[in-house]
């Protein structure tokens, strides 16, 4: 069998969208005897009848509606493929790829992403969520352009942005504990009760837990968001951002065992990419905007 054209399948495309022969040429700005024989010579190679003709509309056949959709998603790639080289060409990036990670404040994040982006239409943001050393392994391994994490800033690969604090705050849901939960609480006291802990992406942790009581059963989740309702519902223990339980604190849904054993940590979340690595125009822009609109997190509260 003969292998076939892109230009067979953009003329069966525009049969089918335009419901007939000459409208499908009218779109393509070609003659109707031309899109004809282009369809009939692909149903020739195909050894199908892709066309049903014997009505006043052409209709797709059984085989036809099978395979125009297999063509419909071809077509979307070539277009696609297309938008991409056209912006190469330009020197602009198609796509840029970003990793925000467990310890990212959603909502302001994503606010600048998405009046950044909306004003970058051609350029698709690819967004993955990681945690924690798997946003690390992304950008190390070159499998993103930028992460929202914390990072080692003592690791000269990477050049950031201070985004601002993220407090972590130990909590328990109130009656977890048979005993009043203070800031006296130690690691002995808390090891008969499962503690959750957040699964880290990385195919090759690069560092060990924390924050990990020694011989506590424990339970993991992919999130923070996942840990807070099993710590809401007395199934676990854990550490928290402080900017997801503000409304849980204040209101006593969550208790703190902050103190002497249990101190809590200040992580500081930042933008950060490759330093050893050239950037495009529409990166080089982002990280600009980015450091423009530092800081996303109230300096005072989130690390209180």
């Amino acid at each position: 069998m003969s292998q076939f054209t892109l230009h067979e399948l953009q003329c069966f495309d525009a049969v089918v969208s335009a419901g007939g022969f000459q409208a499908a040429a009218e779109r393509l700005h070609r003659s109707h005897p031309s899109v004809f024989a282009a369809v009939a010579k692909l149903e020739h190679q195909l050894g199908l009848q892709l066309l049903d003709r014997s009505g006043y509309r052409v209709r797709l056949t059984e085989a036809g509606q099978v395979f125009h959709r297999r063509v419909s998603v071809l077509l979307h790639e070539v277009e696609e493929l297309g938008t991409y080289a056209t912006q190469l060409a330009m020197g602009e990036e198609a796509e840029l790829r970003v990793v925000l990670g467990d310890l990212c404040p959603l909502p302001p994040v994503l606010d600048l992403l998405s009046e950044f982006f909306g004003r970058c239409p051609q350029t698709r943001l690819h967004l993955q969520f990681e945690a924690v050393t798997g946003p690390w392994e992304r950008l190390l391994s070159d499998e993103t352009d930028l992460i929202v994490h914390r990072v080692a800033k003592s690791d000269v690969r990477m050049e950031w942005i201070d985004l601002g604090p993220v407090a972590l705050v130990p909590v328990v849901a109130p009656g977890f504990l048979p005993f009043e939960p203070t800031a006296e609480v130690t690691p002995r006291h808390m090891q008969p009760f499962t503690q959750c802990l957040i699964r880290d992406s990385a195919h090759q942790p690069a560092e060990p837990s924390h924050y990990v009581v020694e011989g506590a059963p424990q339970c993991s989740v992919p999130d923070h968001l996942m840990k807070k309702e099993l710590i809401l519902r007395g199934m676990a223990w854990g550490h928290l951002p402080r900017f997801m339980i503000e409304s849980e604190l204040t209101d006593g849904r969550l208790l703190s065992i902050t103190g002497r054993h249990f101190p809590g940590v200040v992580e500081e979340l930042v933008a950060a990419r490759r330093r050893d690595r050239p950037h495009g125009p529409v990166a080089s822009r982002l990280w600009d905007f980015l450091a423009r609109n530092s800081p996303v997190l109230d300096p005072v509260r989130s690390a209180r």
